[in-house]
């Protein structure tokens, strides 16, 4: 284990980290208040990015309806049939309606989103909105006894009940309605260890009750799988896990866990579906992997780390980076243009530094880690930086003059695997290590990650590690599952962006399968109404709220061999 160096220039422990931090200059203090009351943040509807996977449209015509009114009074629409899943075909009848008159037949259903509270030196989860309004799908024409007969196919929307009316003038004549259930289908159905399954949920709701979804391989909880983004229909990928045969997937009605007597409940078509996966053989432990959401345009314009805070309101000096995300280590050229002042200046990189338990007043502060000293003679600068060994998520670049900002830019820093190196720098691991749990100051320093290794003997105590960690309530915390089963989660706030977790080889000799996930962190501070907090968000590719803000959260996948 002497032999095994796990940054190429060493690894400070988490203590020496935090007291270097606390002797930088501090770019300004900032309090964290209580999240009761008055102190709480102003919750902010968060705009669903463009270019997001698997988002269906709005459907039919997708133009919104003119307003109408509802009499007490009108016919009754028919249906038939009048309960299906999305494609399925129906047809909908109108009589007794004025003769030869075209209407307008409209579809009720809702844009659904998330709420985060937006602040200078964070973000919050703070829950889920949404609301509900008409769209038309189709003009129509009743013939010389007043019937109409309209074919079409449930779209891909929300599930429940979709209300029906035909429309004249701004006042509804008819009304009817049709109920969305959900379907379930997973591809592919038979492979190795390690088999990516993509799940695909339809008929999930916009409302607490019917918005969620528990995925179960096995009888255990696999994660949650939301749809606010995608219109009701949530697609998640897990990896094949277990001995070779046959293994139960099954996606049930939840607020993050299943509810199990779904008939009895208020929303009985929140039915679950299931299909069988069969594992057909058992190649060995795969090399670990991120695998990233798709990269998009930020609708959130306030990040972490970034305001007017000691920047002269007077410059215009322009900054930006060769490359605008990426790990720690990440080398990009900083370059500015517009400078009006020479002379020593600094370039610093801003972060935070602290943490959120037992938190109470000053939980945690602004600091600036120097990075480069420049001589600056003209107008511009020029320099290559290094991303810090820090929190990960949004960071700002600033060149100083003094204590007065010049320009400044963003950064987002990824979260990464951990590598392992030997002396002569080559790797050797990469995030699993065998559990160190000597005791010693090195080993506390490296968060007890001890010899890089895949393979563990049965009930063995191992690790892995990760870098870059965030402090957001997006980016704090990861969860964390053993061959499809949540046990838990890390957070990586208080150690500067440096995860080791610390699990067991159980499950018999084999391969088995760890993944690390995003999840809504709804701990401290917390915030009422915040459902779906602390489990694994299997749908964080297209539908986690820290997309709309830039946040690119991988989920991690780990395989590692169990011997006797």
């Amino acid at each position: 284990m002497k032999n095994v160096l796990r940054e190429k220039n060493g690894f400070r422990s988490t203590a020496l980290r935090i007291a270097v931090a606390a002797i930088l200059p501090i770019a300004s203090l900032t309090f964290i208040a209580s999240a009761n009351g008055a102190d709480a943040p102003v919750a902010t509807t968060l705009v669903r990015p463009e270019g997001l996977p698997n988002i269906s449209a709005i459907p039919f015509t997708g133009n919104k309806s003119a307003t109408f009114t509802a009499p007490t009074t009108m016919v009754n629409l028919s249906t038939l049939p009048s309960q299906g899943v999305v494609g399925d075909a129906f047809k909908i009848e109108g009589k007794a309606l004025e003769a030869n008159t075209d209407y307008v037949l409209t579809w009720s259903t809702s844009d659904a989103s998330w709420l985060a509270g937006i602040e200078p030196n964070t973000i919050n989860y703070m829950g889920t909105s949404y609301v509900n309004y008409n769209i038309d799908m189709a003009n129509v024409k009743t013939d010389a006894n007043g019937a109409f007969s309209f074919a079409t196919k449930i779209p891909s929307d929300w599930g429940g009940v979709h209300d029906i009316y035909v429309v004249k003038n701004g006042v509804a004549a008819g009304h009817g309605g049709v109920q969305v259930s959900r379907s379930f289908t997973m591809t592919p159905k038979s492979g190795p260890v390690g088999t990516p399954i993509t799940v695909t949920y339809t008929g999930l709701g916009p409302k607490l009750y019917a918005a969620g979804s528990a995925l179960i391989y096995d009888n255990h909880f696999a994660g949650e799988m939301m749809a606010r983004w995608s219109r009701g229909t949530a697609t998640a990928t897990i990896l094949a896990a277990g001995k070779v045969g046959n293994h139960l997937v099954q996606a049930n009605e939840a607020i993050s866990f299943s509810y199990l007597n779904v008939l009895q409940s208020p929303v009985p078509y929140a039915n679950s579906g299931q299909g069988i996966f069969k594992i057909t053989k058992d190649p060995g432990a795969f090399k670990p992997y991120a695998k990233f959401p798709t990269k998009v345009t930020p609708t959130v314009s306030q990040h972490t780390t970034l305001s007017n805070i000691g920047l002269d309101p007077n410059t215009t000096a322009v900054a930006k980076l060769s490359v605008e995300d990426g790990p720690i280590g990440t080398k990009t050229k900083f370059d500015v243009t517009g400078l009006t002042t020479t002379g020593t200046h600094q370039i610093v990189w801003a972060t935070v530094v602290g943490n959120r338990v037992n938190c109470t007043g000053t939980c945690w502060i602004y600091n600036s880690i120097p990075l480069a000293t420049v001589e600056v003679t003209g107008s511009t600068v020029s320099q290559e930086i290094t991303v810090p060994d820090h929190l990960g998520g949004w960071h700002v670049v600033q060149i100083k003059k003094g204590d007065v900002i010049e320009a400044q830019t963003l950064f987002y820093v990824k979260e990464s695997i951990m590598k392992f190196y030997d002396k002569a720098g080559k790797v050797i691991g990469e995030g699993l290590a065998k559990a160190d749990t000597s005791g010693s100051a090195a080993a506390f320093a490296a968060g007890g990650a001890g010899k890089p290794t895949n393979t563990f003997k049965e009930n063995e105590e191992f690790t892995i590690s990760l870098k870059g960690v965030g402090w957001t309530q997006f980016d704090n915390t990861l969860a964390v599952t053993y061959d499809n089963s949540y046990i838990g989660y890390g957070c990586g706030f208080n150690s500067n962006g440096y995860l080791v977790v610390h699990l067991r080889a159980t499950g018999g000799v084999g391969t088995h399968i760890i993944d690390l996930r995003p999840l809504l962190y709804t701990q401290q501070p917390s915030f009422a109404s915040t459902p779906y907090g602390m489990t694994p968000v299997l749908t964080s590719e297209n539908d986690f709220p820290g997309l709309a803000a830039g946040y690119q959260i991988p989920q991690f996948h780990f395989a590692i061999n169990v011997v006797k």
